[in-house]
C-alpha cells in the first residue's frame, strides 16, 4: 500500500479490493431532538443514512484517457489524484514501445482520503494516433466501451444476480488535443463524434504551456466552434441540463471547454510554499493556478462538483441507450424492428424516467 501526504490531506493508495472498516459516524441529526418536540418527524435524517450507506460501500470511478503518445496523460492523471495511479506509474517497462494496434490497459487502485473510500479504475490506450494511418482508430475503443455495457447487462439479467453489480462502465473519457495552436485534426474530429454517443468526452489541451495566453483563447475558441460545426456534444452535455441552476453552472464549464492543462508531479518551492509545478528557465509554471493554467477546474469538474452526475449520465443514458438497443435486438422478431434499432438519449432517458417511475409504484 502506499500513502501519499499532500497539502495536509492524507491519500491510501492500494492495489487491493476495498476492505478498510468504516470509520465511526455521529449521530443521525434527529437523535438530538427532544421527545417533546412534537412538531419534528425525523425526515431529514434520511440523508445522514444514506450518507452511512454510502460511506460502507464506499465509490467507483473509472476514466479513460486517449491521446497520442507524449501528451503528459500520464502525468495529468497522477497529478489529478495527488497519487501513482497512471499504469505507467505502476507498470514499469525496460522501453516503451509504440504497439502495432490500438491496445487498451487498465488498472484499478483503492484510494481513501478522510474516511471516504473510492475504488479508482484508469483506462490507457496507447498507440492511438501513434500510427502513419491512424483509420479506425477509434474502433477497439468503441468496441471496449460497449463490451463494458454488456458485462453490465449480463450480470443484470440474470436471475439470480448479485447484490452490488461490479461497475466496469466508463464513466468518461479524457480526450488529449495537442497543442497545435491551429484547430482540430480529422482524427479528433472523427473520434469525437463517434465516441461522444456513447461515453462523456470531457477535452482537454494538453501541455497548454507550450502556447501564449493569446494563442490558447484563440485555440481553445477555434476547437469550440469546430465541436459546434461537426455537431459533437462533450460533457456537460446540454441536453441533460436537469434545471436552470443546473444550466447556469453547466454554461460557465461549457464555455472553458477544452481546459487547457498542465501536468506534474513535482513539487517546488515557490515565495515560501511547496507546489506543483513545472520548473522553467523564466519561473516556475503552477498547476494549480488559475492564472497559469485550467487544471483547477477540470479537476473540480471530475472530482469536486461534477463526479456523480457523471455517473449517473453515464448510467442512465449512455449505457440505457445501448440496454434498449440490445432488448429491440432480442425482441426484433416479435415486434418487427429490425435488429440495429437505435434510440437516441432523449428515448433512453423517458425509457429510464418510465423504469424509475414503475419502480417506486411497486
Amino acid at each position: 500500500m502506499e500513502r501519499d501526504r499532500i497539502a495536509g490531506s492524507e491519500v491510501n493508495l492500494s492495489h487491493s479490493n476495498m476492505s478498510a472498516p468504516p470509520h465511526p459516524q455521529p449521530p443521525a441529526k434527529g437523535a438530538s431532538h427532544g421527545a417533546g418536540d412534537f412538531s419534528y418527524v425525523g425526515i431529514d435524517a434520511i440523508l445522514e443514512q444514506m450518507r452511512r450507506k454510502a460511506m460502507k460501500q464506499g465509490f467507483e470511478l473509472n476514466i479513460m484517457i486517449v491521446g497520442q503518445s507524449g501528451l503528459g496523460k500520464s502525468t495529468l492523471m497522477n497529478t489529478l489524484f495527488k497519487s501513482k495511479v497512471s499504469r505507467k506509474s505502476v507498470v514499469s517497462t525496460p522501453e516503451e514501445r509504440i504497439p502495432k494496434t490500438i491496445e487498451i490497459k487498465s488498472i484499478s487502485h483503492d484510494i481513501e482520503e478522510k474516511g471516504v473510500r473510492m475504488k479508482l479504475t484508469v483506462i490507457d490506450t496507447p498507440g492511438f494516433g501513434d500510427h502513419i494511418n491512424n483509420e479506425n482508430c477509434w474502433q477497439p475503443i468503441m468496441k471496449f466501451i460497449n463490451d463494458q455495457y454488456e458485462q453490465y447487462l449480463q450480470e443484470e439479467i440474470n436471475i439470480n444476480r448479485k447484490k452490488r453489480i461490479p461497475d466496469s462502465r466508463v464513466h468518461c473519457c479524457m480526450y488529449f488535443i495537442p497543442p497545435t495552436g491551429h484547430c482540430l485534426r480529422p482524427l479528433d474530429v472523427e473520434f469525437m463524434s463517434r465516441l461522444s454517443k456513447v461515453v462523456n468526452i470531457v477535452p482537454v489541451i494538453a501541455k497548454a504551456d507550450t502556447l501564449t495566453l493569446e494563442e490558447r483563447d484563440f485555440f481553445k475558441q477555434t476547437i469550440r466552434e469546430g465541436l459546434r460545426a461537426n455537431g459533437i456534444d462533450v460533457y456537460p452535455q446540454k441536453e441533460f441540463d436537469e434545471d436552470a441552476d443546473d444550466r447556469m453552472i453547466n454554461d460557465k464549464i461549457r464555455e472553458m471547454i477544452p481546459f487547457a492543462v498542465v501536468g506534474s508531479d513535482q513539487e517546488y518551492q515557490v515565495n515560501g510554499k511547496r507546489l506543483l509545478g513545472r520548473k522553467t528557465k523564466w519561473g516556475t509554471i503552477e498547476v494549480e493556478n488559475i492564472a497559469h493554467c485550467e487544471f483547477a477546474y477540470l479537476r473540480d469538474l471530475l472530482i469536486r462538483t461534477h463526479m456523480q452526475n457523471i455517473k449517473d449520465i453515464t448510467s442512465s443514458i449512455h449505457y440505457e441507450v445501448y440496454r434498449v438497443r440490445r432488448l429491440n435486438e432480442t425482441n426484433a422478431q416479435p415486434n418487427g424492428q429490425p435488429p440495429n434499432t437505435l434510440v437516441n438519449p432523449q428515448q433512453a432517458n423517458g425509457v429510464a424516467a418510465q423504469h424509475q417511475v414503475l419502480t417506486h409504484e411497486m
